[in-house]
């Protein structure tokens, strides 16, 4: 019962966010500074969490009445084979990555595109190498 009303509140918040985005895209005449980029902001996150909460009240309702699938759908979700294979994608797109922000940081800074974008996506980048690294030392310890 629960998550069906944190879907509820996803689905509305959404709503509301997206609402806002239009509401803030048509009725602001000359947008400075946040303002460019923040309705856009809501619209991009309105969508996502509309969607998020639409799919979960969405699978809730199709399994109401099938108790069978949905007990099958658990098992495939916790079965270990399908986590090994969720973690390796993961950490090859984890690899790929690496390279491709780092390519992409070159070519920006060869384009003189400015140095506060290149400083934010390389502060990004250094984050996310740094989670990575933690959590490596951590599993090291752990195993």
């Amino acid at each position: 019962m629960k998550k069906i009303f944190n879907s509820y509140i996803l689905t509305a918040l959404g709503l509301l966010l997206l609402g806002t985005g239009l509401y803030l895209i048509k009725k602001v005449d000359d947008p400075q500074g946040v303002m460019l980029a923040l309705p856009y902001v809501f619209v991009g996150i309105g969508c996502g969490t509309f969607g998020q909460g639409m799919g979960n009240l969405i699978s809730s309702k199709v399994l109401k009445g099938h108790p069978d699938i949905e007990k099958q759908m658990e098992i495939e979700r916790k079965d270990e084979r399908n986590i090994a294979i969720s973690n390796r994608s993961k950490a090859k797109a984890y690899d790929l990555m690496i390279f491709v922000f780092g390519a992409l940081m070159l070519s920006f800074a060869l384009m003189d595109i400015g140095l506060v974008p290149i400083l934010l996506l390389a502060s990004a980048y250094l984050f996310v190498i740094g989670y990575g690294t933690y959590y490596r030392v951590k599993y090291d310890k752990e195993m």
